[in-house]
């Protein structure tokens, strides 16, 4: 009752999309400031966030984006300008601010979506799930699902190690160097849609 070759693909392909290796710095940018329960407490909001909206999509996505006319290209468009504007405040140190710190639950937004729940993950689970044959692949989708989910919790909640290490000053580098990471794949998110577009056009 399991397809493992199914399971590997997605995985593979999740863990290539969502990158935990990769959120890590964004996450301890972002969240810099913040007691360390609270911290703790937001790895696991970004990673149940993340997975509801792929949850959502899987078992209606094709449907919603009908339904409100939205195509693919557009919604990686508009994933990528957000994240090039979270992007800029970290790049400006404007992410230092108390404001945000206090205010702002960056687990839902950028972290849950469109960080981790962005375009490319969204399709890839939307496209999975229609080609899944019978229980065994429905049962390989969702396992591979919940496993890259419980993937990406573990490694933002252990990533919390690495402030004790580097210290105030590295936080402030590496929310910076998160910052120019983050801008990189917000242009290159947001030029795929562009190509798509003009491919369809």
């Amino acid at each position: 009752m399991f397809d493992a070759a199914v399971f590997g693909s997605l995985f593979l392909t999740l863990f290539v999309i969502m990158d935990p290796p990769g959120i890590t710095p964004i996450f301890l940018a972002l969240t810099s400031g913040r007691p360390v329960k609270v911290q703790r407490r937001m790895a696991g909001q970004a990673a149940a966030v993340a997975f509801g909206v792929i949850a959502v999509f899987g078992i209606g996505g094709q449907q919603i984006l009908d339904y409100l006319h939205v195509s693919v290209p557009a919604l990686m468009i508009a994933g990528g300008l957000l994240l090039l504007l979270i992007a800029l405040d970290l790049l400006t140190g404007k992410s230092d601010e108390p404001t945000q710190t206090k205010d702002v639950n960056v687990a839902l937004v950028p972290l849950g979506m469109p960080l981790l729940a962005g375009p490319g993950a969204i399709v890839s689970v939307i496209l999975a799930v229609q080609h899944a044959r019978g229980l065994e692949g429905q049962v390989a989708v969702w396992s591979a699902i919940a496993v890259m989910h419980v993937v990406l919790w573990l490694t933002m909640r252990y990533s919390l190690l690495i402030i004790r290490v580097i210290k105030e000053g590295g936080v402030v580098l590496v929310t910076r160097l998160s910052g120019m990471m983050l801008s990189a794949i917000a242009v290159q998110q947001i030029i795929n849609g562009v190509i798509q577009v003009v491919h369809t056009a």
